[in-house]
């Protein structure tokens, strides 16, 4: 017997479930959507070395900006200056991922996706 309609592909679900069922799945997918550009849009700020090293990065990844007081910057000491960056932008990266999975988390319910799945 041939399969012609989605009733028959889906014992015991009506039509109509299963139409609710994809508007459902179509508006969680926009909503997403939606707040993955948001927090592409949205940024995240670090300072390190007492706030000598401000880092900004966005939900991208992207460092928006990076800011150094003139302190901080002895010429007889680079591999300090190299370290407090260094620590700045990796805790601003930890911190996207955070942020990300947080938000993230309201719509997969606490499934422990892997990271960059959405």
């Amino acid at each position: 017997m041939p399969i012609n309609s989605e009733i028959d592909m889906f014992p015991g679900m009506n039509g109509g479930n299963m139409a609710g069922m994809m508007k459902k799945v179509q508006k969680m997918q926009q909503e997403m959507a939606k707040m993955q550009q948001e927090l592409k849009e949205s940024t995240v700020e670090v300072a390190s070395g007492g706030g000598m090293v401000k880092v900004v990065v966005n939900g991208d990844k992207k460092i928006v900006s990076l800011n150094i007081s003139p302190e901080v910057v002895q010429p007889d000491d680079i591999e300090m200056l190299q370290d407090l960056i260094s620590a700045a932008v990796n805790e601003a990266m930890t911190k996207v991922d955070e942020k990300i999975a947080s938000e993230m988390g309201k719509f997969t319910g606490g499934l422990n996706l892997p990271p960059g799945l959405f």
